[in-house]
Formats: structure tokens, C-alpha cells, sequence
């Protein structure tokens, strides 16, 4: 998988990064910190460099003197579980059994992407609290879908955000330190959530090796500039070509790349899957032919769909599926469905 494969290279980049900007003096209390032992909570391959880049300081002599997992046996293709395995690292599932009585064996709970929410008794029984990674500029995009809502949202920056845990409530917690990575205009999901849950593994490793002084330079999020992240439903996925404009629709694209498909339908009948799309603002030379939100133009020099937008500007697609059949290219979906209709037919809806 090209999270895990490139994790290496990519944590000691950001490490290199973070160690120019750190001063002397935090470094050398680095050092002297005491070691610690850490209990991590995650499920998912967001986490996976964080539990990675602990347990190499664990193995190497680092600030991580010892570490466990928590996270769901029940979850599917649960890749912590397997690595904590592999790594032979203690595991408890979730929930936990006596959560006080655990943790009263740890300085510092670290959840990443944990996707349950910590009862107060827990946070409050780590002698150092409990930190969070959390992948965007809080309090901006608090929730459980920061990363595809960034992209869908046109953001052309976002980040991650070092938090502590704070009870009741998800992403509330004073921040610790944020690092920024750009988002350009053709970047995919994929490609930002591995960049984020690198960085997120160093600036974690960062404040855990520096937490005196991270406590002491600490900030209260300002509730009134937060914004909100919510998981991703099936509406989420729809595309309202009457609302939405090419560059949106092209946005929806990249934010779900992988994860879903954008979804439509072919007039009034059958769902349709977008799987491979395509907005050129600067090469948009076939809008005049747009004449209303969803219609549909077949380029036969190009062999994709031509679909409208909201602000008459096209999207071309490449590849798609109707109706729960496989995928097939906009040659074969012209051919198979779309010569079969009229002009007047020949358009994309939402339900």
C-alpha cells in the first residue's frame, strides 16, 4: 500500500523539516525529558505512521519508553492490529476492560484517529494527559472527514493539528502545535491523506519529545471560527449539476478519489458512478456547446462524455458505471446507452 510503502522516506523528511525550526535549547530539553510509556488508541491507516515512528523510538532508545494499542478487533482490515502483531506490541480491544485501571500503567495516551470517544475517567488517568493528531487547522474542519472535506471545500491549504483530549467532545482541545501543507488544484485524496498522516507522525513524535514546553505554549481554540467535518453519506456523493460548478464537481471528484464514487443518474432511471473525471480550466474550449446544468455531449475526438455545470463550463468523464454493471469507458457507455437517446434525454440528474 502507498501509505505504508513510502512512511519511511517521508517521515524523515518532515523530521529534517521540523528539527531546522526547532531552537537549541528545546532540543537538549528533548533529551533530558524522562522517558515515557505510551498508550495508543487507532484503527485505521491514518494512524499507522504514528504507531510506526512511537514504536521506532520505543525500539531505538527514544522518549517512548514502552508502548500498547487499543483499537477495535471487530473493525475490518484493521491494519494496526496486524502491525502491532507483526511488532509483537501488547494489544487491548475496544472497549476496555477497568479503562482507569489500564491506564494508570502509562504517562501518555495518544489517540489518532481513534473514531470513539474517550469517557472522562480515562483522559483524566494519564499522569502527562492524552494528545490527538487530528488532520486539519483546527478549529477548522473539527470531525471525522477533515481530509475530504478540505478537498471538497476548494481549501488550497490545510494541515494537522496536535491537540490535547479533552472530555465530552470531539477536536475541542487546546492545540499544541499545527504544521500547513498546500493543496494544489489537482492533488487526490490519497495523495493528501498519506501527506498528512506523515507530517502527523513527526509533529506528534515532536511534542511528545518537547511536552513541558508545548504544555507551557498551549492555545484555546476559538470556538466562534470552527467549522465542521461530518462522515461522509451517501448525499455527500451526489452530484447537483444545477448547483454545482465545473471546478466543484471536479472538486467532489478528487475529495472522494478511491474512497467513492461521485453518483448521478441518467435522466429519471438508473444510478450512475463517476469514476474517472477530468476539469481543465485553462482548456475548456468546448463550453459553448453547454447548454443546460447536466447535458451531455459525446466528443468523439476525445472519446469522453462532455457533461455541463452550473456555470456552463464542462467536465469531461472517462469512466463510469450505470446501473451496478462494471465499469466501462465513454466510448462504450455512448455506444451502449447514451445513441440509444434522444438529445432532449441525453442529461445527468440528482435523485
Amino acid at each position: 500500500m502507498q501509505l505504508v510503502t513510502n512512511v519511511c522516506r517521508n517521515i524523515f523528511k518532515y523530521r529534517r523539516k521540523l528539527d531546522f525550526f526547532v531552537q537549541p535549547q528545546s532540543r537538549r530539553a528533548s533529551q533530558e525529558n524522562p522517558r515515557l510509556r505510551i498508550l495508543f488508541f487507532g484503527t485505521d491507516n491514518f494512524s499507522l505512521p504514528s504507531l510506526r515512528t512511537l514504536n521506532e523510538s520505543s525500539k531505538h532508545g527514544g522518549i517512548v519508553s514502552s508502548l500498547e494499542v487499543v483499537t477495535s478487533f471487530r473493525a475490518k482490515r484493521n491494519p494496526l492490529k496486524k502491525y502491532a502483531e507483526v511488532e509483537k506490541l501488547p494489544l487491548h480491544d475496544w472497549p476496555l476492560q477497568d479503562p482507569a485501571v489500564i491506564a494508570k500503567k502509562f504517562d501518555l495516551g495518544v489517540v489518532v484517529s481513534f473514531g470513539h470517544l474517550i469517557p472522562e475517567n480515562l483522559i483524566t488517568s494519564f499522569r502527562r494527559g492524552m494528545l490527538n493528531v487530528h488532520a486539519s487547522l483546527l478549529p477548522k474542519l473539527r470531525g471525522a472527514a477533515p481530509i475530504v472535506h478540505a478537498i471538497r471545500n476548494g481549501d488550497i491549504e490545510t494541515g494537522v493539528t496536535i491537540m490535547k483530549i479533552k472530555p465530552l467532545h470531539f477536536d475541542i482541545g487546546e492545540i499544541l502545535k499545527q504544521e500547513k501543507v498546500d493543496i494544489p488544484k489537482d492533488m487526490l485524496m490519497p495523495e493528501l491523506h498519506e501527506k498528512l498522516a506523515n507530517l502527523g507522525a513527526v509533529t506528534l513524535l515532536h511534542c511528545i519529545e518537547n511536552l513541558d514546553h508545548v504544555y507551557r505554549v498551549q492555545i484555546s481554540q476559538n470556538d466562534q471560527e470552527a467549522t465542521y467535518a461530518p462522515k461522509i453519506n451517501t448525499q455527500f456523493a451526489e452530484v447537483r449539476w444545477s448547483e454545482m460548478s465545473a471546478k466543484q464537481v471536479y472538486d467532489l471528484y478528487r475529495s472522494l478519489y478511491s474512497y467513492k464514487q461521485p453518483t448521478t443518474r441518467l435522466g429519471s432511471g438508473e444510478p450512475v458512478k463517476l469514476f474517472k473525471l477530468q476539469f481543465d480550466a485553462d482548456e475548456n474550449d468546448d463550453s459553448s456547446d453547454c447548454t443546460s446544468p447536466g447535458h451531455i455531449k459525446y466528443c468523439r475526438r476525445r472519446k469522453r462524455l462532455l457533461v455541463c455545470c452550473s456555470d456552463g463550463r464542462l467536465v469531461s468523464i472517462e469512466q463510469l458505471a450505470i446501473g451496478g454493471k462494471k465499469v466501462m469507458s465513454a466510448q462504450e457507455f455512448y455506444n451502449g446507452f447514451l445513441s440509444k437517446l434522444a438529445s432532449s434525454e441525453r442529461v445527468f440528474t440528482c435523485r
